[in-house]
């Protein structure tokens, strides 16, 4: 018997739209995460109404919602979860916002599981959409539909989630983003192993050919088709540069229009619902992990936080990597999926698949609720193939938090502890903000955009301290040293231009 304070999944759904296509409605983020919360009401196969019994009720912030400098091109609802719930008639004791960050929906779970596992609640809904597709087509065209929504009840608003991401010297020089930032990580990956720039990005090919495969087969994909590891590594007019080493096809795809939901319910609720046990999927371990700053990490390179969440969420369900059937890891670019194949001495074609939606460029980046189609998928996996194991990791930040989740159909004893969450990292390096005149470069990138290129770099000074910076790219043995693809220990003499950003030349 299944004690009644044990959290099970008792449904899931996806919804998607592609622009264009048969049956596209141009659906807002809030109609989305509706119709997702919709379809994970009817895989649960209740015999009684679910949608009274959600007790609580928390969204993943949409992108366009995740800055307070931006507001929401069409307007918004005043209470995301709400505007979600009240689509299938739910009217939840607590409505949760969450903050910005792709582990939040998997950090989610663990909270919700805990709660119901603890009677604090008996059945609580996860839910995300993103409509960044749908607004883009309707603002070229001209249109601008009014999503505004005015909801009454309370609201737990949970902020943006930004502490420890914005890092304003870096920010200065030009990396004010996801793909500069992981460009830099991922650069430095590449100096450890002493690849070229071709050789790194046939790397990233060969680790993405197969996502391709898998999001061709998904019928909500962004992108389904399939690639080859030579199209995805050539450089061409459609797969340009973003930035050094990336080309565009291997970076996460924000524009789309997907939604995702998870139910979780005590055994008890769920009997009571008339949810049948061959629905019930179990939550045998979720943990989370917060690292270092960029330029605080000791080897820019890694990302030791997320190995931990993982091998932490491996201990609490007692199994190890080998006893996962199915692997997602989060991959918004390569280098968060090398970490774990890296350290778990995994291979790129490992015959279980390490993604199980497509993955963030082929799948899509649906913002930071990826996670869930990710999640979703995986209880999909383990209820057709009855006792096997699912490993869910989600990433957020750049690297900069991460979360894991494992589950089966086999029954988790919810008298252990079976959520935990991670000292934070705290072996930073030093960072030096004082003005200096020389430094030697670490890692580094090169932003590409239609109004041309600038190199931002990572590095020491003279005493050891990380500094950041620009290279004159109109230096001539600079911009062939960067350009080249190996700065790598090349020294720079380090001056300040009028805007205080600090400019290295190769000395």
């Amino acid at each position: 018997m299944i004690a009644d304070n044990t959290p099970v999944i008792i449904g899931v759904g996806q919804y998607s739209e592609r622009v264009g296509e048969p049956g596209y409605e141009a659906l807002s983020y809030m109609d989305l995460g509706g119709r997702a919360l919709a379809a994970a009401i009817a895989d649960s196969g209740a015999a009684h109404p679910v949608a009274p019994a959600i007790d609580t009720v928390g969204a993943i912030r949409a992108f366009e919602i995740s800055r307070p400098d931006r507001e929401p091109p069409f307007g918004g609802s005043n209470n995301v979860p709400r505007s979600m719930a009240g689509r299938v008639g739910a009217n939840p004791e607590r409505a949760i916002l969450s903050t910005t960050g792709g582990q939040y929906n998997q950090y989610l779970v663990g909270e919700f599981a805990e709660a119901i596992a603890a009677g604090e609640s008996e059945c609580a809904a996860i839910v995300g959409a993103e409509a960044i597709s749908t607004v883009l087509a309707l603002a070229a065209k001209g249109e601008k539909p009014d999503w505004s929504e005015e909801v009454e009840g309370s609201l737990e608003d949970r902020g943006y989630g930004s502490d420890g991401l914005m890092e304003p010297a870096l920010f200065a020089h030009g990396a004010t983003g996801a793909i500069p930032l992981y460009a830099i990580a991922e650069n430095a990956r590449r100096a450890k192993l002493g690849l070229s720039l071709d050789e790194y990005r046939q790397t990233i090919g060969e680790l993405f050919e197969p996502f391709t495969k898998v999001a061709a087969k998904n019928p909500h994909a962004a992108a389904p088709k399939e690639r080859s590891a030579e199209e995805l590594a050539s450089i061409t007019e459609r797969n340009r540069i973003v930035a050094e080493p990336y080309a565009r096809m291997t970076v996460a795809r924000d524009q789309v229009n997907q939604s995702a939901a998870i139910l979780i319910a005590s055994a008890k609720k769920a009997r009571e619902l008339g949810v049948g046990q061959d629905k019930w999927v179990h939550i045998h371990g979720v943990t989370s992990a917060t690292e270092l700053e960029l330029s605080e990490r000791p080897d820019l390179s890694a990302n030791p936080a997320s190995i931990a969440s993982v091998e932490q969420a491996l201990k609490i369900a007692g199994k190890g990597m080998e006893d996962m059937a199915f692997l997602d890891f989060y991959s918004c670019f390569a280098i968060p999926v090398f970490n774990q194949i890296d350290h778990f001495g995994l291979s790129v074609d490992d015959p279980r698949g390490l993604t199980l939606t497509g993955g963030l460029p082929f799948f899509g980046g649906a913002g930071n609720n990826y996670s869930a189609h990710a999640i979703v998928e995986a209880v999909g996996r383990v209820r057709a193939d009855r006792g096997k194991f699912a490993l869910v990791g989600a990433n957020g930040g750049w690297m900069s938090k991460y979360a894991t989740g494992i589950y089966s159909t086999q029954p988790a004893d919810w008298s252990q502890v079976r959520v935990a969450k991670l000292p934070d990292a705290d072996n930073g390096v030093p960072r030096s903000h004082e003005p200096f005149d020389s430094a030697s470069v670490e890692s580094y990138t090169i932003n590409v955009t239609r109004k041309g290129a600038d190199a931002v770099w990572i590095g020491r000074n003279d005493t050891g301290e990380r500094v950041v910076g620009n290279a004159d790219l109109a230096h001539e043995p600079t911009r062939a040293a960067f350009e080249g693809g190996s700065p790598f220990g090349a020294r720079l003499s380090v001056t300040r231009d009028e805007r205080g950003r600090n400019i290295g030349r190769v000395a």
